[in-house]
């Protein structure tokens, strides 16, 4: 899985460099979130592969703390690149006319550079939070990797003030976003249903459908493994632990994997980018 993530990604990475029919906004994000998922995937799932062959499954404190930091950062980030990928869909169907001006490089670069800023910063603020608590006696991280909730779980300190913190990170980077995602879809589907054609219906919702296809999948379990209540029983811990960490490999692992094909199965631009650069490596032999 590890390997078909970063061919996948890669790919995508490569053929929106190397063809210059896809150097619009929208390639642009793409190659952003196909880099961030290779990030996101190889800050645990390496280490992940290495616990499986060996006898001791261990990690310093400091690898820990990168870890944690690495893995927040590229999740928040992809929540609010996100954000921005719907507000360019919905320039781009509900006001196409405008589109080259509104996102012009001048926009979508800031906008890119700005999703990476935002989940540094946060990251950088609770994983600091987080390695100033203290820990004490159990050391073992009842989780595949240093996920923040699962370290955190350990600290034998008030925890209050972190998950105070994680709640106003999840709101302004997780909960902003998908408002400004529904409501960009809002607008999307209110202008589709108006156009009077089933052809044309069909082709403005197929530019959309790959990035609410994966918003779908990656806010819908992301949404379920923070914002769920937390539950109050004790027999049943172990269960909701197991439930955690499933969809942590989950989100984790099968999203990565599945946005290379949800974005290229469908999507005309990409066939004919690999078919050009196809036949050009072909025919220059």
């Amino acid at each position: 899985m590890y390997v078909v993530i970063l061919l996948g990604n890669g790919t995508l990475i490569l053929i929106s460099i190397l063809d210059s029919h896809l150097h619009t906004p929208v390639y642009f994000f793409l190659g952003n979130l196909s880099f961030l998922d290779i990030c996101y995937t190889s800050t645990s799932i390496p280490s992940t592969l290495v616990s499986f062959l060996s006898e001791r499954k261990t990690i310093s404190f400091s690898g820990c703390a990168v870890q944690m930091f690495l893995g927040l950062a590229m999740g928040t980030t992809e929540c609010v690149l996100l954000g921005m990928m719907a507000f360019d869909r919905y320039v781009a169907i509900c006001n196409p006319l405008r589109y080259p001006v509104i996102m012009s490089k001048d926009s979508y670069v800031p906008m890119a550079a700005g999703s990476w800023l935002a989940g540094i910063i946060n990251s950088a603020v609770q994983t600091a939070f987080v390695v100033q608590l203290t820990f004490c006696r159990n050391n073992v991280i009842n989780h595949f990797s240093c996920e923040i909730l699962a370290v955190m779980k350990l600290a034998c300190a008030d925890i209050s003030g972190n998950e105070f913190i994680m709640l106003v990170a999840t709101t302004l980077f997780t909960l902003m976003p998908l408002f400004l995602i529904v409501i960009s879809y809002s607008f999307i589907i209110s202008s589709i249903l108006k156009i009077r054609t089933s052809e044309g219906r069909s082709k403005a919702f197929s530019t959309c459908s790959a990035h609410l296809t994966v918003v779908i999948i990656f806010y819908g379990t992301i949404l379920f493994m923070y914002m769920k209540p937390k539950s109050k029983e004790t027999h049943n811990l172990d269960d909701l632990d197991a439930t955690d960490k499933l969809i942590s490999m989950f989100y984790g692992v099968m999203t990565p994997m599945m946005n290379p094909l949800i974005y290229s199965l469908r999507n005309k631009d990409v066939k004919e980018a690999v078919k050009h650069l196809f036949n050009r490596s072909f025919f220059s032999k």
